[in-house]
C-alpha cells in the first residue's frame, strides 16, 4: 500500500510541476498584448489557460490527498528502527585543559598586593 501510494504521489508531483511550468504568466507573450492567439493557437487564446488551470487544480488536490495518505500510512506502523538492539555505550575521552589568556590575568586584589610588596622592597625615592 505504501509503495503504491508513494508511486502515485511522485507521478502527481511531476504532473503538477509540468502544469505549473507550462502556464504562461498573466501578460502572456507579445501577441497576447494585442489580442492575438500567439503560440497557443491550437487551444485558442483562452483555451489553454483553462485546461492547464484545471490540470493544476486537480493535481494540487491529488498531491494534498496523497500527502495526507502517506502521513496516515506511515503513522499506523509506529515501530522503532532499532527495535530489539541495545544501545552502545559512547566512548568518552578527557582532554586536559589548556592555559588560556583569562588564566594569565590576575584578580585585582592580587595585583594590589603585588604592588604593595614592590613598594616595600623598592629603594627609597630621592627627593
Amino acid at each position: 500500500m505504501n509503495e503504491l501510494l508513494t508511486i502515485i504521489h511522485v507521478v502527481v508531483c511531476l504532473v503538477l510541476i509540468l502544469a505549473v511550468l507550462l502556464q504562461s504568466g498573466k501578460a502572456g507573450d507579445l501577441a497576447g498584448a494585442f489580442g492575438g492567439a500567439g503560440s497557443q493557437s491550437v487551444f485558442g487564446p483562452r483555451g489553454v489557460a483553462t485546461i492547464l488551470s484545471k490540470v493544476t487544480t486537480i493535481s494540487a488536490v491529488l498531491f494534498m490527498v496523497t500527502s495526507m495518505g502517506l502521513w496516515i500510512v506511515s503513522s499506523k506502523g509506529a515501530r522503532s528502527v532499532v527495535r530489539g538492539e541495545a544501545a552502545e555505550a559512547a566512548e568518552t575521552t578527557t582532554v586536559p585543559a589548556t592555559k588560556t589568556e583569562s588564566e594569565d590575568v590576575k584578580p585585582p586584589t592580587e595585583v594590589k598586593k603585588e604592588a604593595q610588596e614592590k613598594e616595600k622592597t623598592a629603594p627609597p625615592k630621592a627627593e
